[in-house]
């Protein structure tokens, strides 16, 4: 994740900033101290509230090495501005709180709960991408120079946005653009499809499109497989089939089955 996020950072020319938020319902601030007169109660609960504390110590003193060893490897790679903070608390009340300076939020897959298995992905992150309106990059375990990008597009307003986003930011300058839209092979499907081209080489991009049929997660991971794409890029909430990734179960699929990046664009 760190990778991707110095890759982001160098491609927006922004400063970057590693959060980590200690969850407040695992290590509450609380004291947990007993009350007088409860005698050798009083002393266990003390002596568990000391426990407590320790844990809480040790988890923020291991968030601060996570976070230093973080920000050694963006200057390393490069970016020249990368802070830290840390906070106790809420990860999505924080998320809100910092989004009004954020271009784009970098997440792992996989949470510090997932085990490193393949097929976990992090308890929190279903709930960032619904809940924060900021473009989400949400990295796998293994970073890969992203070198091509696909658009799942639907032609809804949404998707539209998503295009308008790619064309006029940096992220993906130079990158190839593969348009992709699951369904018929029809007029009606062609010219929104050919407008976003349109618009994307008008920005500068190598466009390629393709209208596939098929359910749509095995369809869109088939054809990113095939082409090689490193990045598999959406707008979010839309309302046809595509709506799917970010709710119930496909949400999941996709996240396990992807083999690169998902960027989920506002």
């Amino acid at each position: 994740m760190v990778d991707y996020a110095a890759w982001a950072a160098l491609r927006l020319s922004a400063p970057l900033t590693f959060l980590h938020v200690l969850d407040e319902q695992r290590y509450p601030r609380g004291d947990a101290g007993g009350n007088p007169g409860l005698g050798e109660r009083e002393a266990l609960l003390n002596e568990l509230s000391s426990l407590d504390a320790q844990r809480n110590r040790l988890a923020l003193e291991d968030g601060r090495v996570l976070l230093q060893e973080a920000r050694q490897r963006a200057h390393s790679a490069g970016v020249p501005i990368a802070e830290t903070q840390q906070r106790h608390g809420d990860l999505l009340h924080s998320l809100n709180e910092l989004q009004g300076d954020t271009q784009l939020l970098v997440m792992g897959r996989q949470g510090e709960r997932s085990g490193g298995h393949a097929l976990q992905i992090g308890s929190q992150l279903e709930n960032v991408i619904r809940a924060v309106p900021r473009p989400i990059l949400v990295a796998p375990s293994t970073f890969r120079v992203p070198r091509r990008l696909m658009l799942a597009f639907d032609g809804s307003v949404t998707a539209r946005q998503a295009v308008a986003t790619l064309a006029s930011g940096p992220l993906c300058e130079g990158m190839p653009i593969h348009l992709v839209m699951i369904g018929a092979d029809t007029g009606d499907n062609w010219a929104p499809l050919d407008n976003a081209a349109a618009r994307l080489a008008s920005a500068g991009y190598d466009v390629r499109q393709a209208i596939r049929h098929g359910e749509v997660v095995s369809t869109l991971l088939a054809y990113q497989e095939e082409h090689s794409i490193d990045v598999l890029a959406m707008g979010a909430y839309g309302h046809s089939r595509i709506r799917q990734f970010l709710v119930g179960s496909t949400t999941g699929a996709l996240l396990r089955s992807s083999s690169g990046a998902l960027l989920i664009l506002r």
